[in-house]
């Protein structure tokens, strides 16, 4: 375990030097969990390297930038590719299962209520792609939910400072009510939907 704390710490220096874009380039390629390194994106904000403004800005872009990869994965690859190398981004098969079904039944408002819920906040990407999803809608919805992250793990790791790494033990009163609301939003959004098709189908 001791090279995984080297490589995680290497990353970080790395992230630092980059400031901004490291933030940016970390969230997109997302070797390490979003929340880690908008976490440190926090500290470098206590540190006086870069502002908070900046650091949820850059933020929220590379959580839609790395969204727009799994996007064009669904579009352009689509099942075949997640079959084949989804292992290789953490992503399986029955998850892209559960996620267009979701998508198919529920329709694209789907993609900004699933970014709350664990896993499929990244998924849903792929079978919006697949569906072919005008890409400026898709693009709306994931930055209106990828702010809100944004906003509270960089103030938490900001308002952590030195002690930063203890952000999930911190984030955890957040997050919960948070995917409590998410879910809650999701119901409601379901519910809408089932009741627009039955007035349609009158």
């Amino acid at each position: 375990m001791e090279w995984i704390s080297g490589v995680l710490h290497d990353l970080l220096l790395w992230i630092e030097s980059l400031g901004y874009f490291g933030i940016l380039i970390g969230l997109m390629l997302e070797v390490i969990p979003s929340e880690i390194v908008l976490g440190f994106g926090g500290y470098l904000v206590s540190k006086g390297d870069i502002s908070y403004i900046g650091a949820v800005i850059f933020g929220t872009i590379g959580a839609v930038g790395q969204n727009w990869i799994l996007y064009a994965i669904g579009r352009f690859g689509g099942r075949p590719i997640v079959e084949k190398y989804g292992k290789y981004i953490k992503i399986k098969p029955k998850h892209v299962d559960l996620a267009e079904s979701w998508f198919n039944k529920y329709g694209s408002g789907i993609v900004f209520t699933a970014r709350f819920v664990p896993v499929m906040r990244q998924v849903i990407s792929i079978p919006a792609g697949m569906a072919k999803m005008p890409f400026w809608l898709f693009t709306g919805l994931t930055a209106a939910a990828s702010l809100p992250w944004s906003l509270l793990f960089v103030y938490l790791g900001m308002k952590l400072g030195d002690q930063w790494e203890t952000i999930d033990e911190v984030a955890g009163k957040y997050v919960q009510p948070a995917i409590l609301i998410a879910l809650a939003l999701l119901i409601v959004y379901v519910i809408f939907k089932i009741v627009r098709s039955r007035g349609k189908s009158v």
